[in-house]
């Protein structure tokens, strides 16, 4: 039988809930994406509990909260310890999410769900791979072969392609068909009858007008507020989708000298944006090109300013100005305190580029009409002082003095151990029982050659102790004919510390960071979180335009009939959007598409019968291989045998193969045989769908509709039988691989 392949999915179907899926390949468990809660739940409450030990890898398609925010808290929390696998841009840009969100969180609640330490960790050992590289995995996933293939969605984002035993599975979640300013399309058109495709369902429903025609709106809109003395914030992520809107602020104040400001407030701006001039090999073709020829990097931004605390903001000059800031959901980060300073101004505008998640203030104000008042809670972190502080420190010093005391009785208990008993040891701390009521003679008077022991009031020691001493360490050097022999890892900084100094200040404007943002690092100082609830008027403007990155209903639909998968599992999306693209699907698509519920485990594995079978050396000694591109083919006449072992063996025919018909291995693209006939000094043309070949011969392919991603197809040469007919069916002929 085929690859056994089973999927589960454990957050995010029928619904648009953060993304977690299991998938089983021959007893193989990938996690592919990592996202789940991130609050401060108890680990009971995530759907990866109890799972975690049974996951051999993680896959990571996306840098944003909604992919990998749950990434910290299971490794810590549910012991997930598998390796991780994802692009640089992915790895580098979901560090600095991570980040973001976490002290945007910090800042305004006890966030205890994981620590900037558990970031570090999370992330240090992460495996990143390029576009197209082939990782072929060892040990329990011996014979895996995975592959990230450009997703058009975010930055690094990733259509993850698993290969076992030539069937491909297709991991294909949040993908985007079309070019931006800063990302290429994606390449999942270019797979063809997977086994498996497993894609979302998030956009079945939705229509989107054409790029141009939305950015204009967008800009339009942007202007008339800002025209009319007004501010615009625009709610984003850290480091997703806000880099498209970036450049298109940035390219249209450049074309038309604006001297509005723009600016881009989140915790870790500055860094985000260093990272990401590094990537433009990641980018679009137009970008890379264009720094090919100027040698300007796209991401200088020249018309918008970073920013890393919100004083930055309130000291800006006062006018009409653009301010991008983080979180886009509204519920915490400085679009959250904006939000609630600009609300009240009718002049102002709110202009949201992504639906956020049910129940988030941002999807509320979405609503249609949307609401005219909304309750927030407005929460601000402000250092200890008085009786509060005094409490602080005496609880620190507390439990400071608790763990020295459990780490001197745990040294205590390791010398014990490495030593073992010796009862015949004399402790000179320990008074002897016979002088245990010493006469007065005894202690005031001289003693000359008699033996005392110290009495040391309130020293109680164990009867099994050992001599107290001192701690004392020999450092001992080691040398060698040239002198002290020195270890040059001593020396290396490692890369997590060149992160960690980059996100702390290195890459900072200056080396400047909020002083509340330092302090959450940090942790110099105490603090405490205070709130108060008020009600919102809600004056501003709220418009939603999508720049989600997402392909639209109809592109989705043509894209899946393209690719033809064998088996297709839907999943994330709403349950209306979910069975509107399953019914499309069984009548256009494929026969077999399920949309499973949570933790409900489906079996696609392939109809296909599959063997493995061993190339005796008899027969590969009389093999011919021609090169196809990246490959070497060859025609095999051979029976099936067993080797001692009882494995499937192809073996030498013994007797004289019979006579095939010849086989023409190949893609023709008339395309390209045009321009190669051109080249010949041949007259070509297309008419009617047909290869004009000279004067009297023509080419056509036919291929069936149904058979698509099969590869086969014919190609038909018609004309009169002259010289220049037999010349071009050579040239023909030449495009493939005969065998």
């Amino acid at each position: 039988m085929g690859t056994s392949v089973q999927v589960t999915p454990l957050s995010g179907v029928y619904s648009e809930n953060p993304l977690s899926y299991l998938l089983s390949i021959d007893d193989f468990n990938f996690l592919s994406t990592a996202a789940g809660t991130t609050t401060s739940t108890p680990p009971s409450s995530n759907p990866l509990q109890g799972r975690s030990s049974f996951i051999d890898a993680v896959l990571l398609s996306h840098p944003d909260t909604l992919h990998l925010g749950a990434l910290p808290y299971a490794m810590k929390h549910l012991g997930l310890s598998a390796p991780v696998y994802s692009t640089e841009p992915v790895y580098r840009l979901g560090y600095m999410t991570m980040y973001d969100h976490y002290l945007s969180r910090k800042q305004v609640s006890e966030f205890d769900a994981f620590t900037l330490d558990d970031i570090d960790s999370a992330f240090q050992n992460i495996i990143r791979l390029t576009y197209s590289q082939n990782y072929h995995l060892s040990g329990k996933g011996e014979g895996i072969v995975i592959a990230p293939h450009v997703a058009g969605h975010l930055l690094g984002g990733t259509v993850w392609k698993i290969t076992k035993d030539g069937e491909d599975v297709i991991y294909a979640v949040d993908f985007n068909h079309r070019k931006e300013r800063h990302l290429n399309g994606t390449v999942l058109e270019s797979f063809t009858r997977p086994a498996v495709l497993i894609t979302d369902a998030y956009n079945a429903l939705n229509n989107q007008p054409y790029r141009r025609q939305r950015d204009q709106e967008f800009l339009d809109t942007v202007l008339k507020t800002l025209r009319a003395d007004g501010n615009v914030l625009l709610p984003v992520d850290t480091a997703g989708r806000v880099l498209e809107i970036l450049l298109i602020l940035e390219q249209y104040w450049a074309q038309h000298h604006f001297s509005y400001p723009i600016y881009f407030l989140t915790y870790v701006s500055s860094s985000t944006i260093e990272y990401v001039k590094s990537f433009l090999e990641w980018m679009s073709d137009s970008i890379a090109k264009s720094f090919e020829h100027t040698r300007d990097n796209a991401f200088l931004l020249k018309h918008v300013t970073l920013l890393i605390n919100k004083s930055e903001l309130e000291n800006a000059p006062e006018g009409p100005k653009v301010v991008l800031a983080s979180m886009s959901s509204l519920e915490v980060g400085f679009s959250h305190d904006i939000f609630v300073e600009w609300a009240t101004d009718a002049k102002n505008l709110v202009l949201f580029t992504e639906r956020c998640q049910f129940g988030t203030l941002a999807r509320k104000l979405q609503a249609d009409p949307p609401p005219k008042a909304v309750k927030v809670t407005m929460s601000k972190r402000v250092p200890l002082v008085g009786e509060e502080l005094r409490a602080y420190e005496e609880e620190q010093n507390r439990i400071k003095k608790d763990e020295a005391l459990k780490a001197s009785l745990s040294k205590e208990e390791d010398l014990k151990m490495s030593h073992g008993p010796e009862d015949n040891v004399i402790d000179p701390m320990v008074i002897d029982s016979s002088t245990a009521h010493p006469s007065s003679d005894a202690v005031t008077g001289p003693s000359v050659g008699i033996h005392r022991d110290i009495f040391i009031d309130g020293f109680v020691p164990s009867s099994s102790s050992i001599h107290p001493l001192f701690p004392f360490f020999e450092n001992s050097v080691e040398w060698d004919e040239f002198g002290e022999v020195i270890n040059p890892d001593d020396y290396v900084i490692k890369e997590e510390d060149m992160d960690q100094s980059a996100m702390l200040g290195g890459a900072d404007m200056d080396n400047k960071l909020d002083e509340g943002s330092a302090n959450l690092i940090l942790d110099s100082k105490p603090s405490k979180v205070v709130s108060n609830e008020l009600t919102v008027q809600v004056k501003c403007s709220l418009v939603y335009m999508d720049f989600e990155g997402r392909s639209d209903g109809r592109s989705i639909k043509s894209i899946l009939a393209h690719v033809a998968p064998l088996k297709l599992v839907l999943v994330h999306g709403s349950a209306e959007a979910t069975e509107h693209l399953k019914q499309h699907c069984l009548k256009l698509v494929c026969s077999q598409v399920y949309a499973p519920q949570i933790g409900e485990t489906i079996d696609v594995t392939s109809d296909l019968c599959a063997y493995k079978v061993q190339l005796s050396e008899g027969l590969m000694s009389n093999v011919l291989f021609k090169k196809l591109g990246d490959y070497e083919i060859a025609w095999v006449d051979a029976e099936v045998g067993k080797t001692e072992s009882d494995i499937l063996s192809l073996l030498p025919l013994s007797t004289q193969p019979p006579p095939h018909k010849s086989v023409l291995v190949g893609d023709l693209k008339l395309a390209d045989f045009k321009q190669y006939l051109a080249s010949k000094g041949i007259q070509v043309e297309f008419s009617g769908g047909a290869l004009r070949c000279g004067e009297y011969v023509t080419l056509r392919k036919i291929g069936d509709a149904t058979q698509k991603g099969t590869g086969l197809q014919q190609v038909v040469i018609e004309g009169p039988l002259t010289e220049e007919y037999y010349k071009i069916r050579d040239y023909l002929y030449s495009q493939f691989y005969l065998l």
